[in-house]
């Protein structure tokens, strides 16, 4: 596959990431690491289901490397998890964008973990995208966090930070097959299960959240990983950085649209500082620092 087909796949995962926070807001009260275990058992039963069929490469497609496998794991494990906690604990607008820092903090992790130079203008767009979070959980005001909050943008904050790492170092296993995703969905279901079971109580899904949740499992928490390993193992790592700050645009839009976050002009002027952030971040790297990057 060419660089820029495997950045399309990478940009394609984006595009299915936008409906991740609505389809999560209309499963309702069904708790964090139930939701996680649920939409990562169906994602993983479906990967195993291709694998498995008539010339398929089979089961044997899931074997990879210890330290490739524990990084995927971890990673999906720990980004959902904190995702699912910040979407159940916080305004959804302002716990969404405070999440999608990550497209702005791959393009700065990229130049630090491959020893490039982080340039001026780099750190300025993460200042940026640092003054969007502050704007969004403030609201425009003085620094009065409500306290109920908090705990959800620390999750938010967390996630971006997990994923944007995840994206970076991914790139070190990328002669380790795509297909090997699906038992890393099955391991993310299962660890996710022994956390529900240990904290939270069964809430069982309406017929029409159990569709939700199959559509969840199916797209954003499935075939999207697949796409999301293609794009970050071969494509241009800074440029879907860039690409990424479509699904907090397509995101956010779905949120409002489906009733489920009120507007405010604070979310208008944290997603300009985030796509400006962005923008200089990719414009301040050097040629040295993209070639690190890919």
């Amino acid at each position: 596959m060419t660089p820029a087909r495997a950045t399309g796949a990478g940009f394609a995962a984006v595009l299915l990431w936008s409906s991740l926070a609505v389809l999560t807001g209309a499963t309702g009260a069904v708790p964090p690491f139930q939701l996680l275990a649920m939409g990562f058992g169906v994602a993983g039963l479906a990967g195993c289901a291709l694998l498995l069929r008539p010339g398929g490469p089979g089961l044997a497609a899931l074997r990879q490397p210890v330290a490739a496998g524990a990084l995927c794991v971890a990673a999906l494990f720990g980004y959902h998890a904190l995702y699912f906690i910040a979407l159940k604990n916080a305004p959804a607008v302002e716990a969404n964008l405070i999440n999608y820092l990550w497209p702005l903090l791959i393009v700065v992790f990229a130049a630090l973990v491959g020893g490039a130079r982080v340039r001026p203008a780099q750190w300025l767009g993460t200042m940026l995208g640092l003054a969007a979070a502050a704007l969004l959980v403030t609201r425009g005001g003085r620094v009065q966090i409500d306290p109920v909050h908090v705990p959800g943008y620390g999750a938010a904050l967390g996630a971006a930070l997990v994923w944007s790492l995840f994206s970076v170092l991914n790139r070190r296993f990328d002669a380790v097959p795509s297909t090997a995703m699906a038992g890393a969905c099955l391991l993310v279901a299962m660890l996710g299960a022994v956390a529900h079971l240990a904290l939270e109580t069964t809430v069982w899904p309406t017929p029409g959240q159990g569709l939700l949740i199959l559509l969840l499992g199916l797209g954003p928490t499935g075939i999207a990983f697949w796409l999301w390993d293609i794009g970050t193992k071969r494509g241009d790592i800074a440029v879907l950085g860039t690409l990424s700050y479509a699904a907090p645009l397509l995101s956010t839009g779905l949120l409002l649209a489906f009733g489920q976050a009120r507007p405010h002009w604070t979310q208008a002027v944290a997603v300009a500082l985030l796509l400006t952030g962005a923008w200089l971040s990719v414009r301040g790297a050097s040629p040295a620092g993209r070639t690190a990057a890919e």
